[in-house]
């Protein structure tokens, strides 16, 4: 075998060209880099190769090289890097002890192949995501308009630098770069960075930065840049903890934005600065007072940072509204502040968190219904025609909906939320915004790099580039006895057409398990008979409605009867309801007194909001009246009214007198 191995050596050699580096520490103003690709030993179905990649441009803090294999080559083994292969597309990253590349510098990888057939070296590579020349370079900077188009979309690293006191202090792990890598091949170019400084630096009238966590900071944005983000840091909780009182704290905050404006100074453009997250201020007369302050900051931002020249002169630089909030008071007002400072590299952020009654719950808010699609377009009217008209680009700088969380089960109806996702996605992007998702852990699981939710990544991926059909419901609730009658849902393809509808990998059979005519969709009593099986309470069987487009439409067949609930005493501590929930699940909770009158939190709706006043048990069926609702309650009779979603409702009498509370059904 050794003998064949040195017989068949071609000690092939190819000098490939490569350039344009995006480096992690520079503001480009040179880059290149060349790649020398060697087959020194090739054998009958294998190889043997060597890459040398020598930096031409400013010094580059942990890289990435692809290229593409032209005859379905594979690579073995590596060594001095770690080699990862989707298809024909290689990506080497760097080892942890050899990250950096100075300028005239090279750094050395190889790996052991296979090949059938020939074994061609590849035609190109890329460092860092751009593509190579050969030849040191001084690219021209995009205008804030490209940039922050090409930064759609993007992920906030949210509940982690932005965490009081340290990193980890709010739950999710130490941040690394596989957890950036995992981010950045989910198709995000972005990734926002909160970040609260507070902790983390000395007295006046220095207030000088920790050097350890500075240096941290670095590391992430480093990292960042080296998979190819762009990347957006702030002053972020430092908003309220201590620029928020009136006069500001505007020594305090030039000596950060100093500091933090010097260590970034000559890095690439693809690094962006935003002043300070969601302003808002106390001890001031009103929002004409608020305005004024929050002109004085971002003018004395933006004069800072363009002062400390080098990158900075021209980096791009993002202004929130007040509160980051889009009324349009809060837009006209930054407006003004666009307008004298006369800089054409400036990006306007607002912050968008969906019509607050759906986003949390409460007041009966739990469909994404007429009154939720028109709060979401008012908003991305309101911001395109205040700013992208003007030609000032506009960044969502977080959104999501506010209670929707992976540790509050059913707060927030799934197929519901899918909805939301869609519309997002479709109107930023046909208004031209780029969204930024606020993910504090509740999205991606951090330590296994998974999504919590496979099909919310799926719908809110497509929406970046095309629409989903969705329907009125994800639900079809069947008894647990009886006949099963045909069920309709009304779909809304969304400029999609339905395709077909498949239980698992078998595709159902149109005309005998379901019709579609216009916009309803009929599965038929045999159907649904077949797939309900032995009607055990439950998800029997889960549908996917094919669309044209985009991502399928979930449809859970849901056997069910309607709940019981049983008597129980307990304090204003809390109440656990005993409730059978047999199959069914939780919509809302209205609670009265005895003249019709709202009671408890939020006096001005009987919907009382999920989670903060009760609480749903599926696996001890249990609900659970919070001490929040009864702080709020009066002594002597209260009715409840539970909400399910199969249309079932159930009635309760609470009787509070002092501490003591007593229940029964009605």
């Amino acid at each position: 075998m050794i003998l064949q191995r040195r017989i068949l050596v071609l000690g092939a050699v190819a000098a490939l060209l490569a350039g344009g580096v995006a480096t992690a520490t520079s503001a480009q103003a040179a880059a290149g880099c060349r790649v020398t690709y060697a087959v020194p030993s090739q054998w009958q179905g294998g190889f043997t190769a060597n890459v040398a990649v020598t930096n031409l441009g400013d010094p580059v803090n942990g890289w990435n090289l692809t290229w593409a294999f032209g005859a379905g080559q594979r690579v073995t083994q590596a060594w001095n890097a770690t080699v990862t292969a989707a298809g024909s597309q290689v990506t080497a990253a760097n080892a942890s002890y050899n990250p950096a590349i100075a300028t005239g510098a090279t750094v050395s990888f190889g790996f052991n192949g296979s090949w059938t057939g020939s074994n061609p070296a590849p035609a190109a590579f890329t460092l860092n995501g751009v593509a190579c020349t050969g030849t040191a370079s001084t690219p021209q900077p995009a205008g804030p308009a490209e940039t922050v188009a090409a930064m759609q979309p993007g992920w906030n690293l949210g509940n982690t630098l932005d965490a009081i006191p340290d990193e980890t202090a709010w739950g999710n792990p130490l941040t690394t770069q596989a957890l950036l890598h995992h981010v950045r091949s989910q198709g995000f170019n972005s990734i926002r960075l909160p970040i609260t400084w507070s902790n983390h630096h000395g007295a006046a009238p220095a207030y000088t930065i920790d050097a350890a966590w500075l240096a941290r900071v670095r590391q992430i944005v480093d990292w960042s840049l080296a998979e190819g983000f762009y990347v957006m840091i702030n002053l972020h909780h430092d908003s309220w903890q201590w620029l928020n009182a009136y006069p500001p704290d505007t020594a305090r905050y030039g000596a950060l934005w100093t500091q933090i404006s010097s260590t970034f100074r000559d890095y690439s453009p693809k690094l962006v600065f935003e002043s300070i997250n969601e302003p808002q201020f106390a001890g001031t007369s009103g929002d004409d007072q608020n305005y004024q302050v929050l002109d004085q900051l971002n003018t004395q931002f933006v004069h800072l940072v363009r002062a400390s020249g080098g990158g900075n002169a021209t980096r791009l630089l993002v202004l929130p509204t007040l509160y980051t909030n889009a009324d349009q008071g809060r837009l006209d007002a930054l407006n003004a502040t666009f307008d004298h400072l006369d800089d054409p590299n400036l990006a306007a952020t607002v912050h968008f968190y969906g019509y607050w009654p759906f986003s949390v719950n409460i007041a009966g808010g739990t469909t994404y219904d007429t009154a939720v699609e028109q709060d979401l377009t008012g908003t991305f009217d309101r911001v395109r025609d205040s700013f992208t008209a003007r030609g000032i680009p506009v960044i969502i700088g977080e959104w999501a909906l506010l209670n929707w969380d992976h540790n509050r089960p059913g707060l927030i109806e799934r197929g519901e939320f899918l909805k939301f996702l869609e519309a997002v996605g479709y109107h930023a992007r046909t208004r031209g915004l780029t969204t930024m998702l606020w993910d504090a852990g509740q999205f991606l699981d951090r330590t296994t790099l998974t999504w919590r939710d496979q099909g919310v990544y799926d719908i809110m991926r497509a929406s970046w580039t095309t629409r989903s059909g969705t329907a009125a419901r994800d639900q079809i609730y069947l008894p647990r006895t009886g006949t099963i009658t045909a069920k309709t849902l009304t779909i809304n393809p969304n400029g999609t057409t339905l395709q077909g509808v498949r239980q698992g990998s078998t595709d159902l059979v149109a005309g005998t398990d379901y019709t579609a005519s216009g916009t309803t969709l009929t599965l038929t009593a045999s159907a649904l008979t077949r797939m309900a099986g032995n009607r055990a309470y439950g998800v029997n069987a889960t549908l996917t409605a094919r669309f044209s487009a985009g991502a399928p439409w979930p449809i859970s067949i849901i056997t069910s009867d309607p709940p019981t609930q049983a008597a129980a005493t307990g304090t204003t501590a809390s109440l656990v309801v005993p409730t059978q929930f047999q199959g069914d699940q939780l919509q809302t909770m209205e609670a009265v007194y005895a003249d019709g009158t709202p009671a408890g939190p939020a006096t001005w709706t009987p919907y009382k909001a999920f989670w903060d006043n009760f609480i749903p048990g599926y696996t001890d069926n249990t609900i659970t009246l919070t001490s929040t609702f009864f702080a709020e309650v009066n002594d002597g009779p209260v009715t409840l009214t539970f909400h399910y979603w199969s249309g079932a409702t159930t009635i309760y009498k609470l009787t509070k007198s002092g501490s003591t509370v007593t229940g029964a059904p009605a």
